[in-house]
């Protein structure tokens, strides 16, 4: 009758809790207090399955509305936010370069500092500021992506000191990967952009010009 009674409820929690359970059989022999008789119990008991644990995907839902979000207040194309972060830091929050950039938009410590990020492996300061500085150097350079794309690659020294686009194959080939991902497929954020939004937001065409005494310089058309 017990036996009975406790797997009946034990089938009952399952049933209600939906709570997967492995029974445990355990028996035990002893004298009963009232014949002298031996008889045999079984407690039935039950240990709970844990559940499998949350699978993490390592997507951050939340970027996508942070660039739409900060992009909108800087009056950039949030697709020029996501190209300069997958062509940074391929979206990884916690990435340091060698030269010691950080985040998402790999900021060095004085562009941190310059642009109010105290943290710059927090994502949304980090986007904050680097959208902030981008800002700056397009208007620096009167809207010129590769001039604006170039100082944010090898600083704003390195621009004035060869008055365009520096020699640099780091900063040519930054310049390339950043306007591939302008071009190319776009991100989540920027699905619903239409293409005509999209073509001021390409560096602009850079041709090399020598001048009459021998030197080189870089110009944006």
């Amino acid at each position: 009758m017990h036996l009975c009674f406790k797997l009946g409820l034990l089938a009952l929690l399952t049933a209600v809790w939906g709570m997967p359970a492995s029974l445990i059989h355990t028996s035990s022999v002893h004298a009963d207090f009232r014949t002298g008789k031996l008889v045999r119990s079984v407690i039935v008991t039950s240990k709970a399955v844990s559940p499998p644990p949350a699978i993490d995907t390592g997507i951050d839902t939340g970027i996508d509305d942070a660039v739409e979000r900060i992009a909108a207040q800087h009056s950039l194309p949030p697709r020029l936010i996501h190209s300069v972060i997958k062509v940074e830091s391929n979206y990884n929050p916690l990435a340091v370069s060698p030269k010691g950039a950080m985040g998402l938009m790999q900021l060095i410590p004085s562009t941190a500092r310059r642009f109010g990020v105290s943290d710059s492996f927090n994502p949304l300061e980090n986007i904050q500021g680097g959208a902030k500085y981008l800002k700056y150097l397009l208007d620096l350079y009167n809207g010129s992506y590769s001039l604006a794309l170039a100082a944010y690659n090898a600083g704003e020294g390195a621009v004035a000191k060869y008055g365009g686009v520096p020699p640099y194959a780091e900063t040519r080939n930054y310049l390339v990967r950043v306007q591939k991902q302008l071009v190319g497929p776009a991100p989540a954020a920027a699905q619903n952009e239409k293409p005509a939004n999209l073509a001021p937001a390409g560096p602009a065409h850079i041709q090399e010009v020598t001048q009459p005494d021998g030197t080189v310089r870089y110009v944006t058309r």
